[in-house]
């Protein structure tokens, strides 16, 4: 019989998806005038996913707290630049936008860099407390990749993707 998916797994496959989509994400940010902000984030993103899949260790950590910085400051650039222009609106899905791509996708790199830390975290927790924060943290991966997927099928397949 096999073994039931334990919840390490769950993460460990969320992030390897999640890393996979960071590095997608990457690779079409050359064309940008500002693609060395949008690279950077994408492509620490995905580094991040991967390492603390192979090997978990304070260097991981380390580029997890320093793309979250990132990712949170690229995000409020890109609300303020919308707010300042009128382009979108906060709450817009509109992802022919170039700025509600850029504010989503810089979203989903707080939120998994976030998820990413508190992994770690737990890692090293108490053993009473990890079992819960485990689960917590794998809904959430698994959330997060069932949201960026389902809004990047949205964008490339329903919309049409990126008009060049």
């Amino acid at each position: 019989m096999a073994s039931p998916i334990t919840q390490s797994q769950i993460f460990s496959s969320c992030s390897l998806l999640m890393a996979s989509l960071f590095a997608a994400s990457a690779s079409v940010q050359l064309n940008d005038p500002d693609w060395y902000f949008w690279f950077s984030l994408y492509s620490a993103a995905s580094a991040v996913n991967l390492i603390q899949i192979i090997f978990p260790s304070k260097l991981g950590s380390q580029i997890a707290k320093m793309t979250l910085g990132l990712g949170i400051f690229l995000f409020f650039k890109v609300v303020t630049e919308d707010m300042q222009l009128g382009i979108a609106g906060f709450w817009s899905l509109d992802l022919s936008k170039r700025v509600v791509r850029e504010k989503t996708g810089s979203g989903f790199v707080v939120a998994s860099m976030f998820l990413q830390l508190k992994k770690a975290l737990a890692n090293s927790n108490y053993p009473r407390k990890r079992r819960d924060q485990r689960r917590y943290l794998d809904c959430g991966m698994a959330l997060l990749v069932g949201v960026s997927f389902g809004l990047s099928f949205v964008f490339v397949f329903v919309n049409g993707g990126l008009k060049l």
